[in-house]
């Protein structure tokens, strides 16, 4: 029982933003199944799959019967990370093949998106933490999804509608970044790093618009088809530069202390991962293939130290909560 009470202690101060756990492992697995490293790719696939039930089962429950609550968490940032959790969890069954149950997702992840990003963006002021940018994480991760589908399934519709979350993404991202305090590079406890990740995610929905490109859809024509590409191949030059800032403010900086948010660290690394290994495929530049498999193993192995940090945590929690009344 006590073991029980412990974990019930340490998930109820679970916030948020503990999405981004769901994220990262989900992106990690796609990461994985583009380099071919199937066994790993399904093993974290797995992982994924569970805490996002988790995280779905204690989202409907606190919907049901702590509305006060579900409201209060609901319109901070990291409510987001449920809509790009999801989409990022579909996007990894519809390339295993489970068309159905990536649809399923991609539904309630389109229900979850308008509800929570109105919320999210009535709360934003000026001077804010990484979260910022999780609108526009959400959006392209949607975006990402919907383009996964189209091409999938040959869709054409599916294609247009990612073509214009793909595009509101980047809107999103302009008003983040006027948000976003530049400070949180060197102060940050971890989420600063989604500056970085929502260009990835952009990116990687940009190679994945041009990728459902076909002859039988022929979605693009050669001046739109043009500006896809160098749009895309732009957000991956511009996330990798991102990445090299942070990364130098870490060197320089190091905060080496545990805490839930680092997850959105590797998000946006597992993320660049993803980008640069899809983009290099979808323009024909083949030597992205080395450089994304690299930032893949750091972001294999910023995962497998966050993963230790969570375990952790969890050995390090009280076994009751006295504020809610947990035994």
């Amino acid at each position: 029982m006590s073991g029980t009470s412990r974990f019930r202690a340490w998930w109820a101060q679970r916030p948020p933003a503990a999405g981004a756990a769901v994220m990262a492992t989900g992106i990690v697995s796609v990461g994985l199944h583009l380099r071919g490293y199937e066994v790993l790719s399904r093993i974290a696939f797995a992982v994924a799959c569970v805490c996002w039930l988790g995280l779905a089962a204690d989202f409907a429950v606190r919907l049901l019967w702590d509305r006060r609550r579900w409201l209060t968490e609901a319109g901070s940032p990291g409510a987001l990370t449920a809509v790009a959790a999801t989409a990022v969890l579909g996007t990894r069954f519809s390339l295993a093949g489970g068309q159905t149950v990536a649809e399923a997702l991609l539904a309630l992840a389109a229900v979850l998106w308008p509800a929570l990003l109105v919320r999210v963006v009535r709360n934003w002021q000026g001077r804010m933490p990484g979260t910022v940018f999780l609108g526009c994480v959400a959006t392209q991760s949607l975006a990402v999804l919907a383009a996964t589908l189209a091409a999938a399934e040959s869709v054409a519709w599916l294609a247009h509608t990612a073509l214009v979350l793909f595009w509101f993404g980047l809107v999103l991202y302009g008003f983040a970044l006027a948000r976003f305090e530049m400070r949180q590079v060197i102060t940050g406890a971890g989420d600063h790093w989604i500056a970085g990740g929502a260009l990835a995610v952009s990116a990687l929905a940009g190679s994945k618009l041009i990728a459902a490109d076909s002859a039988r859809l022929y979605l693009w024509n050669s001046d739109n088809r043009g500006v896809l590409r160098a749009v895309t191949v732009t957000l991956l030059v511009l996330d990798l530069a991102w990445c090299v800032v942070l990364a130098a403010a870490e060197v320089a900086r190091p905060r080496p202390r545990y805490d839930v948010r680092r997850w959105s660290t590797v998000f946006p690394l597992g993320m660049t991962a993803a980008a640069t290994l899809s983009v290099g495929s979808a323009v024909d530049i083949s030597w992205l293939r080395t450089p994304g498999e690299v930032v893949l193993w750091i972001a294999v192995a910023v995962w497998l130290v966050v993963a230790t940090g969570t375990v952790r945590s969890y050995l390090a929690a009280p076994s009751e909560v006295t504020s809610t009344g947990l035994r």
